[in-house]
């Protein structure tokens, strides 16, 4: 079925469960490290959905801060909780800061310095990291994200975890273009009746009905624990590829036209910009795109704005109606699956070098590339990328 544009069909709904191998792992952690509401985050995610895909009509993601998410759970494990407040003042703050920069042409300015190949080597870097995770994933002992440290289920010495991941990264090769059995949709479903079958939700509490919701007040510290523990470690990323190599990989997978007129840089930092602030508010879970989320979902399917609606709708049910048992539904997937998932997503990625071609410009993609999965860190990669092609282009470094 096609309305004006968006479509709604197994394959639209099957790419927007696409990028669930990045959102459930991180988002579930950040309510069950942090206490965020979850009928606040899971409501906040399904809006944001719904708000871009009737405004870009394209597959735009949702995914969570990963600096963030990453910067958090570590200091959990180091006994430094950080606190709803803070993850609101987080949210507010980099959501004014995106807004700064859209609004007075410093974003223009700072796009200069994310060349091609910088950009490149950021979505070919990130996608490799992406493929890297769902092998972990798949690797993983533990079955399911519900299940403590080190804990295993075994077949004849094997993890049944891996096993599931294997079985689920064949069938997704051989159904990533199936029309008729579209390969997100196959794995999900049948995770969900894995998770069933192994009874992960039999002894959740069921009840129906959304957390209360209330607004906080971050302090003055808040804010400032905020701006210098999460906020700037998180820019370059996203500046890179939430905002930058979004529009890029846009106009990559989907062509120059009017409909990707929409996917500037500029929209997608007020887009940011105006959902953190909001969701700050209320102490919710820091959002943004990410390039390699729109290869995701278009990876398995998603080529419409309807995706994003059918999504959006899912997770505003799940906030709304089972947000007191929401932790118990979100993990019912097992760890290989979402592996698979994220697997496919990463590679997906991987494909926007098929355009650089100069040496001195696949340096610099390489380059960026090496330093992201030696270091995990591609704000460090970021930078000594745009250096180096500077140096190259002075002059000072002949390749």
């Amino acid at each position: 079925m096609e309305i004006r544009g968006f479509k709604f069909n197994r394959l639209e709904f099957a790419g927007s469960l696409g990028d669930l191998g990045v959102l459930l792992p991180l988002a579930v952690g950040l309510i069950a490290i942090t206490g965020l509401n979850a009928t606040v985050v899971l409501t906040s995610v399904g809006l944001l959905y719904i708000a871009t895909g009737l405004y870009y009509r394209l597959p735009v993601p949702v995914q969570p801060l990963k600096v963030v998410a990453a910067v958090t759970i570590a200091a959990a494990i180091g006994k430094t909780k950080i606190t709803p407040e803070v993850m609101g003042a987080t949210g507010i703050t980099f959501g004014a800061l995106l807004l700064i920069l859209a609004w007075t042409g410093l974003l223009k300015k700072l796009e200069t310095l994310f060349t091609k190949p910088v950009i490149r080597g950021i979505q070919v870097g990130l996608g490799l990291l992406l493929a890297i995770g769902g092998i972990k994933y798949i690797a993983e002992p533990r079955l399911f994200l519900s299940a403590p440290e080190g804990h295993a289920i075994a077949l004849w010495g094997v993890p049944v975890n891996l096993i599931i991941g294997i079985i689920a990264a064949t069938a997704a090769l051989f159904l990533l273009s199936s029309v008729r059995f579209p390969a997100a949709l196959v794995l999900v479903v049948g995770g969900i009746i894995i998770g069933l079958l192994f009874g992960v939700w039999r002894n959740a509490p069921f009840s129906i009905g959304p957390e209360p919701v209330q607004v906080v007040a971050p302090s003055a510290k808040d804010f400032i624990t905020a701006l210098f523990v999460l906020v700037i470690p998180q820019f370059p990323l996203s500046l890179g590829n939430a905002i930058i190599g979004m529009s890029d990989t846009a106009c990559t997978l989907f062509g120059k036209n009017d409909l990707t007129k929409r996917s500037s840089s500029r929209s997608f930092a007020t887009s940011m910009g105006i959902a953190n602030i909001a969701v700050g508010i209320f102490a919710g879970m820091p959002m943004c795109h990410g390039a390699g989320g729109l290869a995701a979902h278009y990876r398995f399917g998603a080529r419409t704005g309807g995706s994003n609606l059918m999504i959006g709708a899912v997770f505003v049910i799940l906030g709304l109606v089972f947000g007191r048992v929401s932790l118990a539904l979100l993990t019912i997937i097992p760890y290989g699956v979402l592996g698979a998932l994220l697997l496919y997503a990463g590679l997906e990625l991987t494909g926007t070098i098929k355009d650089v071609t100069d040496p001195k410009d696949l340096f610099v993609v390489f380059l960026i590339i090496g330093i992201a999965l030696a270091t995990t860190n591609m704000a460090i990669a970021f930078f000594v990328g745009i250096i180096v092609e500077a140096l190259m282009k002075r002059g000072k470094v002949i390749i």
